[in-house]
């Protein structure tokens, strides 16, 4: 019976854990668990007599049985070691986990146990191990790292005081956490979690400011102080932002933990709410309150929070579930797609609680339970205006003034006075007078400034400060009424007649007087102690109001300011681009088009019209002159943009060389300064403890570095066996120091000199170090060998005759005498018998068989003996008769092999004494070379001194990680594509040399792989190898993974060269574990790995046992997901964060759960990913890394130089918050595109960002790897802001936030991290969507703004062009390139352009005519190679990069920048315009597969096509009515072919395949398919392409259809324009011509619609319809042909009727989509949606025909194969066979030329 009660307790209890983790039974195999558990439970029931079915008796039971196994057991009880049998092993863990269940079964109803009974449970759960992260604090103090002196001092130093009590069950060990349980009711969970983090902290922090190396049991002042300031500094800048009191002022230094504690707590449990930082201030200042109020009385009790109304809640649900739920609200809003002023984001909440008044506003919430207050209500129904806070993000282009218009004034006006000084062109007072327009001007764009300011704060409905509403009126009424004052000013100035200058003097003392006091309040702000000394008195109300009436105030952005010599720099910088930029667009642009513009301005001009003119010819040619100018002035606006690209470009090259970038770009190189190396590697990564103070050379101590290296290269796969050999530095033997790469060839070169040129060789011995040292190693290691054959024996004769040999030439070469008393031209008989010996050595093996051994050492002998006579040949005759032994053969013998300790010896010396071949190509594969430069080179470099491992501050990794690939299945890599291609296949090719690498390491054949691939169950290990081999060649999340451990691995073995010396080497691995593990940790967010693991889908199952696989291999790694749980309520779940790692038993082991209000993923889900798990990771910093990112070992021992950074002072007032890291792209070799992808990164990552850190200090968070101080940004919003799309760029919010904060964030090019990018265009193009769209919804936050406004005026110029002014002068390229375009087309159609042109040949006036002959040569896309080209440069040499560009343009790079050009001004016009802007998803893949025609159409059509057809035709009615020749023609639109052709072919260009036949008619096939599809209900987009159509049309307000309808209005110029050209009015210019135009036109649109009509009425007749068409189709071609005929219309007639009607249609038709709500009330919108239709059938027609036609030239698919995978080719893959025949073309090719 008691089996049966235990059996039914045990099943009782495995239910309730199932109902609990998934209640619907969703998972995998769960309903099938629970049935059968279900069904046991029953048949025992049926067993149970009536006592076992009493609790109380079956939970006696199981105690006894629980006390029996445990005796029984009790030796098994302990953790198994690694050294112990398997069996044992297996047998302990069962044991273990045994126990584990009953302690589980016994702990779920535990209050029939005995309390003795429990003591002994707690007792063996200390030995069977509470499930921990990184500290086992439950566990007896066994474990190396609770032996750590600091980890101790750290746990005491969270001890509660013995003077307080805790009203909670008594405990020896009671700490703050155990008393913050009692008062605040937080949950275990989370206290365990911020109870292991903050005792990190501690000792972290207390190894970093003092030698931890004695043992302390207490932690210093100085330690709870810093942790302390650095967890509540953001808390106390609050209090004095609001003028409140901190609470935790004046407590005693021991309390102060506990006001740490209590606010690590409430961040623990905060969820979402942790993107809420001053109302976690908030939340903390209030129960701070309490806890000082009961440590006052030395009593923990509950808080009266919780009491007042004996709620049950806990903290969670009382104080976190209220805020969510008023933030979850909102957040459905924003996913509505309502626009952003409708709803509060994350910051309109925080923002909220900068208010003085936010305590009155929560109506004493959270001490009382009062949710009553405007910030949890929802009372828009009421109030049609939403709760915005300080700022609305309105959706339109004036954020571009308002938050940069100090960048507008400052070019408003330089562009007003040179054109007054163009205008002139003399000093005089006239010009003056001219000039003080600049006095108005300015006024008015401030008065401009300050309406915009009053209409973006239309929607808030609070501010964050009172006077901030009171300060935007006063500006208003100031500027309004200066405009006014000195326009009337400079008005009687104007009327003024001398000699009288009043008003001049006037104005002048008033613009004087305001410019004079700008300028000393600006000297005043850069001056360090004035600055200080108002930071101080910032509390000041005085102080606060003046500061008030320059600047608008906020919480953030106090305090932006340089030091001294920074700003100087970047000023300067700045001033001399400024002045180049002004002077050039002075004497270029400015005065030429002056002395034009005036001539066309000129009354004596008659120029004449040959259209009906409604403007311009009784204005002064106004619609010329406005022409001319419009590309004038849009060009001079926005090539301030690259103006910065050529100094940044300048700028970045000098820094880099200052930096010693690009030293080291060769092997060569490396041979020649290895020597240096290991003194490099002491001074600069090497603790100075680690360096042996009785004189070891520094090479033995870069050796065990070195070769870790190599070794990780080896397992990597990057170099052969051979090539691992040839690396690797000797640590064995004093006289072996160098790498046999150095020293391979120099004996036999030696040897060869000896006997041809003695002199010679001794000359270059003393010359070269490495030939030295060869033939040192090689004469040392003989003699060696040579006595060891003899057993080393002082009394053998045959080593009393090697020992001789040595100390006679020893004692030559110290007499420099060696070449007197040697023949060194008889030194080659010598080598040549000992390459013999070690020749038979090397094959020697241990042999059993004695007569064989007997025989090899009787040959040894026989060398030894030839060797004997060898040398005395060598000897001069005096020393070879003194010598020489009386009988050879005899004194040779007793020969004994070699150990097997001398191998590597006997191998290393032959490969010295015989390899002939340089090794100066070792290694081989150039990413090795790659890795090897660039970590010698960075040895070099400046950096800070790297401080012990236990010194060093501690860190941890964070990588979000959703539902990539893991690593690549089976089925991944063997599938193929349509044209046979598999991905392993693919990177079998592509990385031919790691492949046979990848192949040696295993030991298999090259056949073997195949095989077993095919039977995966023959050989499992040799799958996964593969599997795993692949996916490090991907972006995979394995890559990541290993890569990020690397750091583990690199701190343990500097821990362990530390410890040199002191204790045994398993004493030294254990320390070095232990403090690896206490500065370092590693988490993986999976957000769906719960929802993976139960999936039913293979492939997310497959993914999460992947990511368990990265857990056993790595056993540090920790994964954080998010799990939700079905409750008894219906539609509702509840929300864990969860910390996993992996057990003993190989399984997921559950380390923490902390329950969340609500589901996490509130806005953009990588930020969110990243909160929830943020709570997890550890240390001062903190590295966010994606998992398309790797690692490498080398760089990993650098990691605690970059974290000294954070100690480093750069002067000023901000210590560094983010430290930037290089990145290196390792995709660009896979295809032409990546290549170009992954240049322009690799240009932004080191020069770009280098420039932007040093001089400017704009630098911002671009995204990952850079570093966090982890405390800083955790208590001011955390590494990212995740409001829904207006934080879609979310990294870039973090820098916004650091900086805005008080950071300084660097950048640092000593350490890379890998990262992977796009490599196929519509990937590179959706990423170029996803980044343009979020610099639009930057435009739009409030973070830019604030930066704009309140950074210096240089910085702010920097942050401009660096951020949304970048894409900003993008969209005006676009748009100059048309107004430019148009402008000539207006010159042409209207007939001015023929009058001028005259008039300048008549005249000779060059100046019109180089205003007529404009050329447009501006391309931003094209400029961006300029960075490109110095970091080749810089880093490959100048000949390099000079061939690297010229392949670049060779392989049409400019087509792609051009193309790209493109995508970015669109879909950032689009998104500040219209909204959209959302995460892509690009994929990682490798893309070699072909895109259909159809596919690229619908991803480009609206953003390239459309907008390159348009160009195309303004370029053909150019070219037809211009008065242009030929040469001018194709001057003047060069580029704009260019860039029109660009935009219509590039995706064709770069798509695979895409001019082969065969593809282009499938392409063809499947675009029409999808052309004539009919749309409906779950008909998908691709499929249709009137779902398609329905899906592009997208709602908008009233002002965004008026723009798009005014800009639509520009196709209506062509047909007003080309209708006066048609020989059929005969010159007629009448208006009525136009109108006659329309009906035409009207005609036209009624002759579509009849042939697109299909009437309902007519569905049963369709006979009578086809006739109908027909025979209206033939009377109108019979009409055509009849007035052609007869004369009446000509041929060029219908041509340019056909040029002037379909540009008129598509822009009526753009009218009419925006809009569509009036075409539906009229019954309009079938009609725009068929013509819409033939638009675009039109278009693919005229895209594809170029292709077709071009595809039927065999030779042009094979070109363009070349082009797109030339990078490829250059490693040996030949995509052409691949993509024409897939793989079986391939290996018929190779057998053939195998053949």
């Amino acid at each position: 019976m008691e089996d049966y009660a235990r059996l039914f307790a045990v099943c009782e209890h495995a239910l309730s854990l199932s109902k609990a983790l998934d209640r619907q039974s969703e998972g995998r195999g769960v309903l099938q668990l629970k049935t059968g558990l279900i069904s046991h439970m029953k048949r025992r029931r049926a067993g149970r007599t009536p006592a076992t079915r009493n609790p109380e008796t079956r939970s006696k039971i199981i105690e006894d049985f629980y006390k029996n196994y445990r005796q029984k057991h009790h030796s098994d009880i302990q953790p198994p070691h690694p050294k112990d049998p398997e069996e044992v092993k297996m047998r302990k863990i069962k044991v273990r986990r045994t126990l584990g269940v009953l302690q589980n079964v016994l702990r779920s109803d535990s209050k029939w146990l005995p309390r003795e009974f429990i003591a002994e449970l707690d007792s063996d759960l200390r030995i069977l191990g509470a499930p921990y992260n990184i500290l086992p604090l439950s566990e007896e103090p066994g474990k190396v790292i609770l032996k750590l002196s600091e980890v101790i001092a750290a746990k005491n130093g969270l001890k509660v005081p013995a003077e307080i009590c805790i009203d909670g069950p008594w405990k020896e060990d009671n700490d703050i956490f155990d008393a913050l349980e009692v008062a605040f009711r937080f949950q275990s969970d989370n206290l365990k979690n911020q109870r292991e983090h903050l005792v990190l902290l501690l000792a972290n922090t207390e190894s970093e400011l003092y030698d931890r190396t004695a043992v302390e049991e207490h932690l210093h002042d100085t330690t709870i102080q810093q942790v302390c300031d650095e967890i509540l500094g953001n808390y106390r800048s609050w209090c004095s932002y609001i003028r409140k009191k901190c609470v935790y002022d004046g407590v005693k230094e021991s309390e102060k933990l506990a006001f740490a504690a209590l606010y690590l707590c409430i961040w623990g449990e905060a969820a979402n709410v942790r993107f809420l930082p001053e109302c976690l201030c908030f939340l903390f200042h209030n129960f701070a309150q309490q806890l000082k109020a009961m440590l006052g009385v030395n009593f923990i009790t509950c808080s009266d929070c919780f009491s007042k109304d004996n709620s049950k809640k806990s903290f969670l649900e009382k104080f976190i579930v209220p805020i969510y739920t008023a933030i979850s609200k909102e957040a459905e809003k924003g996913k509505n797609q309502k626009a952003h002023s409708k709803w509060r984001n994350y910051d309109d909440f925080n923002e909220f609680f900068w208010l003085e008044s936010c305590f009155g506003k929560m109506k004493g919430w959270p001490m009382v339970d009062e949710t009553s207050s405007s910030f949890f209500n929802d009372d828009t129904g009421k109030c049609r205006r939403s709760k915005k806070v300080s700022f609305v993000e309105h959706r339109t282009f004036l954020h571009l003034y308002h938050s940069f218009v100090r960048v507008w004034i400052l070019l408003v006006l330089m562009l007003q006075g040179m054109s007054a000084l163009a205008f002139t062109q003399q000093i005089n007072l006239t010009t003056l007078k001219i000039l003080l327009s600049l006095g108005p001007t300015f006024f008015a764009m401030k008065l401009i400034e300050s309406v915009l300011d009053i209409v973006m704060m239309m929607g808030v409905h609070v501010v964050s400060r009172g006077d901030a509403l009171a300060r935007i009126i006063i500006q208003s009424l100031f500027y309004g009424g200066s405009s006014c004052g000195i326009g009337y000013l400079y008005w009687k100035m104007l009327l003024e007649k001398p000699p009288s200058h009043f008003y001049l003097r006037l104005i002048l003392y008033v613009l004087g007087s305001y410019a004079t006091l700008k300028l000393i309040i600006s000297l005043f702000q850069h001056m360090p102690s004035v600055r200080r000394q108002v930071e101080k008195m910032d509390n000041s109300k005085t102080i606060a109001y003046l500061k008030w009436l320059y600047k608008e105030r906020f919480f953030v952005g106090r305090g932006l300011y340089e030091h001294s010599r920074y700003h100087i720099r970047y000023a300067g910088f700045w001033i001399i681009l400024l002045t180049c930029k002004f002077s050039f667009s002075y004497y270029f642009q400015i005065l030429p088009l002056a002395k034009a513009s005036k001539i066309i301005f000129s009354h004596k001009v008659m120029v004449r019209y040959v259209w009906h003119d409604l403007v311009s010819q009784r204005n002064h040619n106004a619609l010329a002159l406005f022409f001319l100018w419009a590309p004038v002035v849009l060009i001079y606006l926005l090539d301030i943009q690259i103006w910065y690209i050529i100094f940044s470009a300048i700028t970045g090259g000098i820094i880099g060389a200052k930096d010693r970038l690009g030293e080291i770009r060769s092997l060569d190189m490396i041979r020649t300064r290895f020597e240096s190396f290991p003194m490099a590697y002491a001074r600069n990564l090497q603790h100075t403890r680690e360096m042996d103070p009785s004189g070891t050379p520094p090479e033995k101590d870069f050796a065990p570095f070195w070769n870790t290296i190599i070794k990780c290269m080896r397992d990597e796969d990057y170099i052969t066996n051979e090539e691992k050999d040839l690396l690797v530095m000797p640590t064995e033997n004093d006289y072996i120091k160098w790498p046999l790469f150095l020293l391979t060839s120099q004996v036999s070169l030696a040897v060869k000199l000896a006997k041809e040129k003695p002199e010679a060789l001794l000359k270059k011995l003393r010359t070269d170090r490495f030939m030295k040292s060869a033939v040192e190693e090689a004469y040392k290691s003989t003699i060696v060998l040579l006595k060891e054959i003899f057993g080393d024996n002082p009394e053998h004769p045959g080593v009393q005759f090697f020992d001789d040999i040595h100390k006679n030439v020893n004692s030559r070469i110290q007499q420099k005498t060696f070449s007197k008393n040697f023949l060194i031209r008889n030194i080659e008989p010598i080598h040549s018998q000992v390459t013999d010996l070690l020749k038979q050595l090397d094959n020697a093996t241990p042999m059993e068989d004695n007569a064989e051994k007997k025989k090899l050492e009787e040959k040894i002998e026989k060398a030894v003996v030839k060797i004997y006579h060898a040398v005395l040949q060598f000897l001069i005759a005096d020393q070879r008769e003194a010598i020489k032994l009386p009988n050879p053969e005899r004194t040779f013998t007793d020969a004994k092999l070699p150990t097997m300790e001398k191998k590597e010896m006997i191998w290393r010396l032959r490969l010295l004494l015989t390899t002939k071949e340089s090794g100066s190509s070792v290694p081989k594969n150039r990413e090795a070379q790659r890795r090897l430069e660039f970590f010698t080179n960075s040895l070099f470099m400046r950096m800070p001194i790297a401080p012990s491992v236990r010194a060093m501050k501690s860190f941890s990794v964070l990588t979000p990680y959703y539902k990539e690939t893991v690593i690549f299945s089976l089925e991944d890599l063997l599938v193929e594509n349509e044209d046979g291609i598999s991905i392993l296949f693919y990177l079998q090719k592509i990385f031919p040399d790691e492949w046979n690498n990848f192949l040696e390491r295993l030991n298999i054949s090259e056949k073997a792989p195949t095989k077993k691939l095919q039977k995966p169950e023959s050989d499992p290990e040799m799958v996964l190898e593969t599997r795993l081999w692949a996916s490090y060649r991907g972006q995979t999340l394995a890559r990541t993974v290993r890569g990020m451990m690397y750091y583990k691995k690199a701190l343990e073995l500097q821990a362990f060269m530390e410890a040199s010396g002191s204790g045994t080497v398993e004493e030294r691995k254990a320390m070095a574990e232990a403090l690896a593990d206490l500065k370092f940790t590693y988490v993986v967010s999976c957000q769906i790995y719960g929802a993976q693991t139960t999936s039913s889908k293979k492939e997310e199952h497959a993914k999460a046992d992947d990511i368990r696989h990265l857990m056993k291999v790595y056993g540090n790694l920790r994964i954080a997901f998010i799990h939700s749980v079905e409750t008894a309520e219906e539609n509702n779940k509840n929300y864990y964060s969860k910390l996993v790692k992996i057990g003993e038993d190989g399984k997921d082991q559950e380390i923490y759960s902390i329950k969340l209000p609500g589901d996490p993923i509130l806005g953009e889900g990588k930020p969110e990913n990243q909160n929830h798990a943020i709570i997890f990771t550890r240390g001062v910093a903190l590295q966010t890394i994606d998992m398309n990112q790797d690692n490498y070992f080398e760089e990993a021992l650098k990691m605690r130089n970059l974290l000294q950074e954070f100690r480093a002072d750069y002067g000023g007032p901000r210590k560094p918050t983010i430290l930037g890291v290089r990145e290196h792209i390792f995709t660009g070799s896979v295809s032409s595109l990546a290549w170009f992808m992954s240049n322009q990164e690799r240009s932004f990552v080191t020069i770009g960002q280098r420039v932007l850190a040093r001089p400017l200090k704009v630098r911002m968070h671009y995204g990952h790897p850079d570093v966090f101080d982890r405390l800083f940004h955790l208590t001011r919003g955390g590494i990212s802001k995740a409001s829904k799309t207006i934080n879609v760029s979310e990294d870039i919010f973090a820098g916004f936030n650091s900086t805005l904060r008080k950071g300084n964030i660097t950048h640092h090019e000593y350490i890379q991290v890998g990262k992977g990018r796009d490599v196929g265009l519509n990937q590179i193009a959706m990423f170029e969507a996803k980044v343009s769209g979020g610099n639009g919804e930057q435009l739009l936050s409030r973070d830019v703004y604030r930066l704009g406004q309140l950074f210096d005026f240089f910085r702010m110029l920097s942050f401009y062009v660096t951020s949304v002014g970048y894409y900003a002068c993008t969209m005006m390229t676009v748009l100059a390139v048309y107004f430019f375009l148009y402008g000539k087309a207006y010159l042409a159609l209207s007939g001015v352009g023929a009058s001028l042109s005259s008039l300048a040949d008549y005249t000779h006036n060059q100046a019109l005519r180089t205003a007529l002959d404009t050329q447009f040569l501006l391309q931003i896309g094209i400029f961006t190679t300029i960075p490109m080209l110095v970091v080749f440069m810089l880093e490959e040499g100048f000949f390099k990069a000079i061939y690297y560009f010229i392949a670049m343009q060779l392989q049409l790079s400019s087509v792609f920048f051009t193309f790209s050009m493109g995508t970015r001004s669109h879909y950032f016009g689009q998104t500040v315009l219209h909204g959209g802007a959302k995460y892509q998803e690009t994929g990682r893949g490798f893309v070699v597969r072909h895109i259909k025609f159809a596919q690229n159409y619908r991803l480009y059509s609206r953003s390239h096509f459309v907008k390159a057809l348009d160009i195309v035709m303004l370029l053909l009615v150019i070219q037809i009515y211009g008065p242009y020749g030929s040469t001018n023609y194709l001057l003047f639109s060069l580029f704009s072919w260019f860039l029109a052709l660009s935009w219509l072919f590039a995706p064709f260009i770069f798509n695979p395949s895409g001019f082969e036949w065969q593809k282009t008619v499938e392409d063809f096939d499947d675009w029409t398919n999808w052309l004539l599809s009919r749309g409906g209900v779950g008909v998908n987009a691709d499929d249709s392409w009137e779902t398609w159509w329905n899906e592009g049309q997208k709602s908008s307000g009233l002002s965004k259809r008026i723009i798009k309808s005014l800009f639509s209005l520009r196709f209506l110029l062509i047909q007003f324009g080309v209708v006066y050209h048609l020989k059929v009015i005969n010159h007629n210019t009448g208006l009525e011509v136009y109108g006659i135009s329309w009906l035409v036109f009207l005609g036209v649109i009624l002759i579509c619609l009849i042939f697109s009509s299909r009437p309902r009425s007519l569905d049963n007749n369709q006979m009578v319809l086809r006739l109908g068409q027909g025979v209206i189709f033939i009377i109108l071609v019979t009409s055509l042909v009849v007035a052609l005929a007869l004369g009446k219309v000509q041929v060029g007639d219908v041509f340019a009727s056909l040029l002037a009607l379909i540009p008129t249609g598509w822009g009526l038709l753009s009218i009419a989509v925006a809009w569509s709500w009036l075409m539906n009330q009229l019954h309009l919108w079938r009609v725009v949606r068929d013509i819409s239709w033939y638009y675009d059938a039109g278009m693919g027609i005229l895209i594809f025909l170029p292709i077709a036609i071009l595809s039927w030239f065999p030779f042009i698919s094979t070109f363009q194969t070349r082009l797109l995978f030339n990078q490829a080719f250059s490693r040996g893959l030949e995509i052409s066979l691949i993509l024409a025949g897939g793989k079986k073309s391939y290996d018929q090719a190779s057998t053939a030329k195998d053949k």
